[in-house]
């Protein structure tokens, strides 16, 4: 049980997204090279296919509802939630410049009170978005109601911190630079699904059968150690909010502190920085 108000949590997230939907939409062509194999794969897992009505959760700006909308093609459908405005509009400006706009559909809130139709979609997708849900079972059985029988939900979250890096380093050094308290435990947070067989057991709770996992990796590359700190400070909301408290002179001094510390992972003949991520992927049928 997570001792968090939902509705003031919701309300922080929407905030946090908003605030760096514009950080998002300048990193995205490095979010998608790493995040590409994940979407294809959840494509895969759910049985998406020309004609097929999709609904693809926390899309973000605009993935992998973007990925699907190819795969189903004019004859398809795909329903992209958010809650976020912000994420939503850039996700809205992509399908129109790919011109999706036909095949996609967009509606901002939140997985676990948004009103979903029943019975409806053959597959439902989400990446990344599940961690951050207050209440995971309100979710799941939303999503549960909205897929016709036998429909597929495949979703991607993240392993335990030590396999995530690209998170985890940046997030761990800027706790340890401000002294700052560590995220209470049994709340969400990109690790709060990483314990598999709970995971696999709130899909089955939910009413999901032939429920299965596998684990992927995921590569983030950046040109520079800098670069990669630029993307974390620009793209996380909960470091954004940290930094903000701080003076900036201090405040560069914890930036810099993050740059060094991902020199473990930078090649020394180009100065590239190579992080390897592992994704867990799930699959349940309704």
């Amino acid at each position: 049980m997570t001792t968090i108000d939902p509705e003031q949590y919701k309300a922080g997230q929407r905030q946090g997204w908003n605030c760096v939907a514009s950080g998002w939409q300048k990193w995205w062509k490095t979010t998608e090279t790493a995040g590409e194999k994940v979407s294809k794969r959840l494509i895969e897992l759910a049985a998406i296919k020309q004609g097929s009505r999709v609904l693809d959760i926390a899309t973000g700006i605009g993935e992998p509802s973007i990925t699907a909308a190819h795969q189903v093609g004019n004859s398809g459908h795909v329903l992209a939630i958010d809650i976020s405005s912000q994420m939503l509009s850039i996700a809205k400006q992509r399908a129109v410049s790919l011109g999706l706009h036909d095949i996609m559909e967009f509606k901002e809130g939140d997985t676990e009170t948004i009103d979903l139709p029943t019975l409806t979609f053959d597959a439902a997708l989400c990446r990344f978005g599940l961690m951050f849900l207050p209440n995971l079972a309100a979710g799941l059985s939303n999503i549960h109601k909205s897929l016709v029988h036998g429909g597929l939900f495949a979703a991607a979250v993240w392993a335990t911190p030590d396999k995530v890096p690209f998170i985890s380093l940046p997030l761990n050094t800027i706790l340890k630079e401000t002294n700052s308290p560590s995220p209470p435990a049994n709340t969400p947070g990109p690790f709060s699904l990483s314990d598999e067989s709970l995971l696999k057991d709130s899909f089955t709770k939910s009413g999901f059968e032939d429920v299965t996992i596998e684990r992927l990796d995921m590569v983030f590359n950046f040109d520079s150690a800098d670069d990669y700190t630029n993307f974390v400070c620009e793209t996380a909301a909960p470091v954004q909010a940290i930094l903000s408290n701080q003076p900036q002179e201090r405040r560069k001094e914890i930036l810099q502190a993050v740059t060094e510390a991902t020199s473990r992972y930078v090649d020394k003949s180009s100065g590239s920085v190579r992080v390897s991520n592992e994704a867990i992927c799930i699959v349940g049928k309704r």
